[in-house]
């Protein structure tokens, strides 16, 4: 019996702040550039600030990569373009930073942490901090026997939980998730598969390094018959991820959840990301509001699972390479919307009119021009009444 009750996410994951984005939504309308002019630009920092529970919303200072690593059984069936069991090269590769992810994450300052939870190699290859969540050594082939047992889905699922608690307690503000994998495409478009209800052609796509139409054709088939053992345990999360998962794609379930009741936003990844999400989403509906597609990769599955979840990518450069690198290349667009919605300035306050002051109506004196004339008119007045005087008393006289 499971010590684990996922249902318990329903109740412990709350929505970002509704009443922080509409002050940061009003706080936008006050600022200089008209909203809506910076397009999704705006959308992004209204959503920071609601999951961040501040506004204005704060910068994001300490990103990190995250990326859970694992080989899975189904590799050796050729449904990659990389041999079966080959995934400790790139972690290798990763932590030596001759990967795309590392020289991003070089330029962008962001440290990359990575998780061993089922790498096909010795645990001695690595450093204890990389394997110490390890649960076993590669999963199963899941298109005829379960990725893991009940135990080590459950323990994977609580190691994704804890490497959750670590980054949030650490003071990581932001999340870039990915994964390091052979093989875990395959298992994705299984799990999207089942929770959509499509069909394996619908969800398979050629992976980051594009196989061949045969290889294809096998990894359809390959997903046809996981999915079968898939429908049966569509109702159980954990016995999900047990048969037709894997411990990466557990411990990403269980560290999204966490993400998001620990209130610490996510930046998804590839089609692996999202099939996590998607199983996420079943385990708790509110979860996906703390989690941001980064980019489309152009696998079908991926597609398909951010569709069902309405997560829109932020960009679509056609990356397809995973371990991160195309949802870390969003991270500079992510701090642009916090940077704008929190410096630029607001419109200054429209001055009011001035009432007209009331003077006092002084009398003017008459000018002095003004009363010469008046005076001389005056004595010209008197001059001929004068006149007409005399001239009425002589006409008397006669």
């Amino acid at each position: 019996m499971s010590s684990l009750n996922l249902d318990d996410f329903t109740d412990l994951i709350e929505r970002p702040d509704g009443g922080v984005r509409r002050d940061a939504e009003t706080r936008r309308e006050r600022q200089i550039v008209p909203p809506g002019s910076l397009g999704r630009l705006d959308d992004l920092g209204e959503w920071l600030a609601a999951a961040q529970g501040s506004s204005p919303v704060r910068p994001i200072l300490r990103p990190r990569v995250v990326l859970f690593a694992g080989d899975h059984g189904v590799a050796g069936l050729g449904v990659s373009a990389r041999p079966a069991g080959s995934a400790a090269e790139l972690v290798r590769a990763v932590l030596e930073g001759g990967r795309p992810v590392s020289v991003l994450a070089r330029r962008l300052d962001v440290p990359v942490r990575v998780v061993d939870m089922a790498l096909d190699c010795d645990p001695g290859a690595f450093p204890e901090d990389v394997v110490r969540h390890r649960v076993r050594r590669g999963s199963g082939r899941i298109d005829v026997e379960d990725a893991l047992t009940a135990e080590e889905a459950e323990a994977a699922f609580s190691a994704g939980v804890a490497v959750a608690d670590e980054e949030a307690d650490s003071g990581t503000d932001l999340v870039v998730l990915g994964d390091v994998s052979v093989g875990g495409t395959t298992a994705a478009g299984v799990l999207v598969a089942a929770l959509c209800g499509t069909d394996a052609s619908v969800v398979t796509g050629r992976g980051g390094e594009a196989i061949d139409d045969l290889a294809w054709m096998r990894k359809c088939a390959a997903v046809r018959d996981a999915l079968r053992r898939a429908r049966p345990v569509l109702g159980d999360q954990l016995q999900l991820l047990a048969t037709v998962g894997g411990a990466d794609l557990a411990a990403m379930t269980g560290f999204l959840l966490q993400c998001a009741v620990r209130k610490l936003p996510v930046v998804l990844d590839g089609v692996v990301a999202a099939a996590c999400a998607l199983v996420g989403q079943r385990v708790a509906f509110r979860a996906p509001d703390w989690w941001l597609a980064g980019h489309a990769s152009g696998e079908p599955g991926q597609a398909k699972a951010l569709d069902r979840m309405a997560l829109e990518p932020l960009l679509d450069q056609g990356v397809r390479v995973g371990e991160g690198a195309g949802a870390l290349l969003a991270l500079p667009l992510v701090r642009a919307a916090a940077a704008l919605a929190a410096e630029l300035p607001e419109k200054p306050d429209e001055a009011k009119p001035e009432e007209p002051k009331l003077e006092e109506t002084k009398l003017e004196e008459p000018k002095p021009e003004e009363t010469r004339e008046d005076t001389q008119e005056d004595g010209r007045e008197e001059a001929r009444e004068e006149t007409r005087g005399q001239t009425q008393e002589g006409a008397e006289g006669l």
